[in-house]
This record gives C-alpha cells, structure tokens and sequence, in this order.
C-alpha cells in the first residue's frame, strides 16, 4: 500500500471514531437530561396531588371553625402559588408556602377536638401524610438525576459536546431559607 492511502485509512478511522463518540456523548446526555426532567414531572404529580387535596381538607376544616378565616384564606393562596409555579425554584418556595399554611391549619385543628375525631378529616389528613412522603422521595430522586446530569455535563469529554449541542446545568429542588427550622406551634 501506499504510504498515502495509510494516511487517508488512518485519518478516516480517527473520523468515524471522533463522529461515534459524538453521537455516543450526545446520546447520553439526551438520556441524563430526560431522567432529570422525569424527575421533576414526578415532583410535579405529587405536588399536584397535595393540591387537590387541599380543598377537601379545607372544606372539612370549614363546617368546624368558620371563623379561621385567614388560615384558610392563607392555604387558597398559598395552593393557588403551588399550581402556577413552573420552575425548580418556584415550586420550592410555593412549595415551602403551602408547608407553612398546612401548619398554621394543624394548630386550628388543635382547638376543635371534634374536627380530629371526623373520619373524613383522619383519612385526608393519612393521604397528606402520604402524600408528603411521595413528595419527599421525588425530591430526592429528582437532585440524584440533577447530580448525575450536571457531573456528566462537566465531565471531560463529554463537557465539550454539552456547551456545543446546548446543554446546561440544571437546578437542584431546594429548601427555602428558614425550612429547615420546626414550625413554631402555640395554643
């Protein structure tokens, strides 16, 4: 062969290993990224299902103490924050406000012994509970994926083809400052 034609063979070898590598390192950060933004809808089913569970708990708490007016006028705003909020950040802060509601309404429920013994009131309160739970483990779930992205996306050499095909770091699903502090509960 000639030392020409080895040049070629070679320089095409180093092509289609540098263009498989490409696809291989786009390919992958299409499936981080999808796992991340799985994550975070899953995040979002369960909020959603806190949300509506919150009118019937609401009503419930209604027929018992009419007069809590701002808590539950509290707990409306604070849903209606949740259900509108788009992004990482907003869902954590409405997420935070709606959190703060729920309690200041635990410590209305303290004042009406009837309210805690209603069977409607128990089961709402078991599927909160458990719906706080899912909640809980979505968060997590979504900041591993986010981990896992954004080490991925920084990774060399995949680093290179994320700022070339447009990826970029995403978010962490944060407490608000101050959650980290037990609700301050007085009778």
């Amino acid at each position: 062969m000639r030392r020409s034609t080895i040049v070629w063979l070679v320089i095409g070898v180093i092509a289609l290993i540098a263009i498989f590598s490409s696809i291989g390192s786009y390919n992958g950060l299409v499936s981080a990224e999808t796992q991340v933004e799985n994550k975070f809808s899953q995040i979002n089913v369960n909020l959603q299902r806190r949300a509506d569970l919150i009118p019937n708990l609401v009503s419930t708490v209604k027929g018992y103490a009419a007069h809590e007016k701002e808590v539950i006028q509290s707990i409306a705003d604070a849903r209606s924050s949740l259900v509108g909020a788009r992004t990482p950040a907003e869902k954590a802060q409405a997420d935070a406000q709606l959190t703060g509601a729920l309690s200041r309404l635990l410590v209305v429920v303290e004042n009406y012994p009837n309210l805690k013994a209603d069977a409607q009131f128990t089961r709402l309160m078991d599927e909160l509970a458990g719906t706080e739970n899912r909640i809980s483990v979505a968060r997590k779930d979504y900041n591993d994926a986010v981990s896992a992205y954004n080490i991925k996306i920084r990774s060399f050499p995949t680093s290179i083809y994320a700022s070339l095909f447009g990826f970029s770091k995403k978010d962490f699903f944060q407490a608000t400052n101050g959650a980290e502090n037990v609700p301050e509960v007085k009778f």
